[in-house]
């Protein structure tokens, strides 16, 4: 498993804050799949950052949320129907791959009700999402936001299709089947 292996490759060569990076959509998963596999990595021993547990309230997310990334050997990332309605899902994302390119951090993508086709083609609820992420940026006035905006939407559409490429876990929400 992606887990062990990230944690017997990098156990001896650098000191982390976190085994395991959970990047996921709130509303879809926090109360149901998330909670099972967050209880299951933690009861397996696994230093597993959550953002509801670990983030103290009133500090900067981003920055907190960029260092856990980077203090961890392995990201899961957990995608659901809502994922690319969020922005700061998304800004994780790209993230999340970044330390990919320059570390040994390993990620595992979970596609929870939604097919890895649909995330790496943005096609269904994903292809409508970014739709509108482009009609958003076509009514910006200003054109060195504009371009900040279309580079933005670039960068996110370029990360869903290289990690739905990724070998991962394709999961059906079985009260939904």
């Amino acid at each position: 498993m992606a887990i062990l292996r990230a944690q017997e490759a990098t156990s001896s060569t650098s000191i982390c804050a976190y085994d395991v990076f959970l990047s996921f959509r709130g509303k879809d998963v926090r109360r149901n799949f998330l909670d099972h596999l967050y209880e299951a990595l933690v009861q397996a021993g696994f230093g597993t950052f959550r953002d509801n547990n670990e983030i103290e309230r009133g500090e900067s997310l981003m920055p907190e949320l960029d260092k856990a990334i980077k203090e961890s050997r392995i990201s899961i990332i957990v995608f659901s129907k809502n994922y690319a309605t969020s922005p700061w899902c998304l800004d994780e994302l790209v993230m999340i791959l970044k330390c990919r390119s320059t570390s040994r951090h390993e990620v595992l993508p979970v596609f929870y009700d939604v097919s890895p086709s649909e995330i790496r083609n943005q096609k269904g609820r994903t292809g409508k999402t970014f739709d509108m992420y482009e009609k958003h940026n076509e009514a910006e006035i200003d054109p060195v936001e504009k371009m900040k905006l279309v580079e933005k939407v670039r960068g996110w559409k370029k990360a869903l299709k290289e990690v739905a490429d990724l070998a991962g876990m394709e999961l059906k929400n079985q009260a939904d089947a």
